[in-house]
């Protein structure tokens, strides 16, 4: 009898805290990747150049792990039943952002299932990713039967909509393979037709240059002043498009993690910012995901909501 198989794994991750697992073969994503290339070339990636590296990874796994045969893809819930206030001199933050940075629970969880299946069989290799490297986690999790990539270009789950995390593990045992997840979006456009800076072109068709969540977050720049009141008061990334999805008002669930319980609350003060120093804003947000946008970031958003003077609404 095999020491690894998919029950094994299953029944591991979820005593680790994962929601969702699949598996899907370790293919080349020829086809993907062309699309990517188009984006790229559509210079839709604004400021993100990082992702004009590792091409050839993301297409071919086995570059990432020599003998790769499978990937296994991995989703966790984090959506908590809380809403924005909605204070005028205040800005709303994403509802991922909300709790701890999901990157270190996540790491943790992949690290112990790693050890876990090699001490079950040494001949078990693996390399792991949340939201980082050469790898189109999105693509693997539909591949896996996870969720199908909406129309906003998240992860839809039937079982908990779009609030999950996505990790993937690459490894270089088989499987037995889940059909991949069927796009159910329909002929609904909730998400393209409220993003109020248009940043949805069409099906699946991100321009980061227009994303709130972008501007906010990677941005290393100045936001620009084409996006004066249209950011709806959010100051730290966006979740419109989800907010409005029919899929997360019919399929959320509350996550049984508290790591992802509001901290802070769901909106910070917007002149929390103007005097606090880059050490102070550090230890304030060690253990957030809003320190990504580093607190000379952090000052921009908070000025440019000021300028723009309206209520901020959902």
């Amino acid at each position: 009898m095999p020491k690894i198989t998919n029950e094994i794994i299953i029944d591991k991750a979820h005593e680790l805290g994962f929601d969702l697992i699949g598996f899907a073969p370790a293919e080349k994503l020829t086809r993907e990747v062309i699309l990517l290339k188009n984006w790229l070339e559509e210079n839709r990636q604004a400021g993100m150049e990082y992702m004009e590296h590792g091409l050839d990874k993301r297409e071919d796994v086995s570059l990432v792990l020599p003998g790769a045969k499978s990937v296994i893809s991995f989703g966790v819930n984090y959506y908590t039943p809380y809403n924005h206030e909605n204070k005028p001199d205040a800005g709303k933050i994403s509802r991922y952002a909300w709790g701890k940075d999901y990157h270190f629970l996540m790491w943790e969880m992949l690290k112990q299932l790693e050890d876990y299946l090699r001490s079950r069989d040494s001949s078990f290799d693996a390399k792991s990713y949340v939201d980082t490297g050469p790898v189109m986690d999105r693509v693997w999790a539909e591949k896996a039967g996870l969720g199908w990539e909406g129309k906003n270009g998240n992860v839809i789950s039937k079982k908990f909509g779009s609030w999950i995390f996505l990790a993937t593990m690459i490894t270089n045992f088989e499987f037995d393979y889940n059909l991949p997840a069927a796009n159910s979006c329909g002929t609904c456009t909730a998400c393209i037709n409220a993003c109020p800076t248009e940043a949805i072109i069409s099906e699946g068709l991100i321009d980061s240059n227009k994303c709130i969540s972008y501007l906010t977050i990677e941005n290393k720049g100045e936001i620009p002043q084409q996006f004066n009141g249209k950011f709806n008061g959010w100051l730290f990334g966006c979740d419109i498009c989800q907010d409005v999805c029919p899929w997360n008002k019919k399929f959320a669930k509350e996550t049984e993690k508290s790591w992802f319980k509001p901290l802070r609350g769901t909106e910070l003060p917007l002149d929390m910012f103007e005097e606090l120093s880059n050490r102070q804003f550090n230890r304030l947000f060690e253990d957030s995901p809003i320190k990504r946008a580093r607190a000379k970031g952090m000052r921009r958003n908070a000025e440019f909501l000021k300028k723009e003077n309206v209520k901020p609404k959902e």
